[in-house]
């Protein structure tokens, strides 16, 4: 059974920090420019699974749950229950010990979400013969009063926490790879890969997972913020500037975004660096590159996309070149359904995408894992939001490893694409605390 309520208005990430076990898995998901947060806590149920075929098998799963589901909205009207998903790059996750799965999906025991000046909590209970509804009914009164306690709490942040790092060795290495895969490309065996750069980085103190989170939509107001926890004191958080897609009401919303360049330090170096990403033809490519593969994707699916004119996306401390695609969805396609055709895309991968993910296997010798996957939720309506883990890092208490990636093109230099890697990697190193 799953409980919606109207609630007064509080910030998601402090009734995630209140609330979460340490033993329980949790998800947050955050886009400040749209003032929409929303956190889950604990899992009622959930699918863990790898394999070619896992998007499928969380389509599945998530239907058999909702087809055993009875919603009640307290409110003028209910929220359906939400399944958050987290998929890794690969089909398959080879490291041993790497503490998330190929595919995890679940549904919270308890679910707040913040659109704009509304709120709205969920509960989750799994009912069987032997349920005490009493015990449920407490439990539910306790978490309303503790949330509405906590409207009155603001985020405080500490002071920053010293870090550890050593760098140079895996930028020469980094740059001797980037040297081989343009070897590649002048010969026709591809003409795109993203290559991914790990930074490792030990703090002198545990990393304050909401401090960070906090850090990061300050820092990337126009980015999407999100943290998964396994419940084992591991965390994958990141702030992605890349949509996979976006469903509310059937209307299906999608991004290109490839090509980029760093912002100015005054608005007339910022203007320069802008007009030159946009008539690079270099640039121009690559993106063009990501926009046909999407609505190709798109038309596989019998879904026919309006393209809108290519535009910048500014960021804090860089752009991107930014294509908005758009479409009427289908009642027919699931939401899982294009995730599954469209990861990965070229932005995050290369083309041809099977020749460059071989290729992305065989140079990075670290596992992947959550880096530049989909992450996100979809609800019983078929409304759904997804992104890209890009500009992200993998947590685990005092350590951290950072992830970065750059689009290798001919033409592409080995010392600038070292730089873009780096002015990501900083970007996020600022927030971690």
């Amino acid at each position: 059974m799953s409980v919606s309520l109207e609630i007064d208005s509080v910030d998601p990430l402090i009734v995630l920090q209140q609330i979460a076990e340490p033993n329980q898995q949790s998800f947050y998901f955050e886009n400040k420019s749209k003032n929409q947060a929303i956190a889950a806590i604990d899992a009622v149920t959930k699918l863990q699974t790898c394999g070619a075929n896992r998007f499928a098998q969380a389509q599945h799963f998530i239907n058999s749950c909702l087809a055993q589901t009875i919603t009640v909205g307290t409110s003028k009207d209910a929220i359906s229950p939400h399944f958050f998903c987290s998929f890794s790059f690969f089909d398959e996750i080879t490291q041993s010990n790497y503490p998330f799965s190929a595919a995890t999906v679940f549904l919270p025991r308890w679910q707040i979400s913040r659109n704009g000046d509304r709120c709205i909590l969920v509960a989750n209970f799994l009912i069987d013969a032997e349920t005490n509804l009493d015990r449920l009914y407490q439990d539910w009164c306790q978490i309303v009063r503790t949330i509405n306690f906590l409207k009155h709490t603001a985020t405080a942040i500490n002071n920053t926490n010293s870090i550890i790092c050593n760098e140079e060795k895996n930028i020469k290495n980094f740059k001797k790879t980037i040297a081989s895969c343009l070897e590649l490309i002048e010969s026709n065996y591809f003409q795109k890969i993203v290559l991914a750069h790990p930074l490792d980085v030990t703090y002198e103190e545990p990393i304050d997972l909401l401090r960070s989170l906090d850090n990061l939509r300050s820092i990337h107001p126009g980015c999407y913020i999100f943290a998964i926890s396994n419940g084992k004191g591991q965390n994958f958080i990141g702030a992605s500037p890349e949509r996979l897609i976006s469903i509310h009401n059937q209307q299906l919303s999608t991004d290109a975004l490839a090509g980029s360049a760093p912002r100015g330090k005054t608005l007339a170096e910022d203007t320069m660096l802008a007009n030159s990403l946009l008539t690079s033809a270099k640039e121009r490519h690559e993106h063009r590159v990501v926009s046909d593969f999407i609505t190709q994707c798109l038309y596989q699916l019998e879904i026919t996309p309006q393209i809108l004119p290519p535009r910048l996306r500014q960021l804090s401390n860089i752009q991107h070149l930014w294509t908005p695609i758009q479409a009427q969805l289908p009642t027919h396609v699931h939401p899982l359904e294009i995730v599954a055709a469209l990861h990965p895309t070229p932005a995050v991968a290369g083309v041809a995408r099977d020749k460059a993910c071989t290729k992305i296997r065989d140079y990075e010798t670290f596992e992947r894992g959550l880096y530049a996957a989909p992450i996100g939720w979809l609800d019983a309506q078929g409304n759904s939001e997804f992104i890209v883990g890009i500009r992200s890092a993998l947590i685990d208490r005092d350590r951290a490893r950072l992830y970065a990636g750059a689009g290798i093109v001919a033409g592409s230099n080995p010392d600038r694409e070292v730089a873009e890697i780096q002015l990501k990697l900083q970007a996020l190193l600022k927030a971690l605390v």
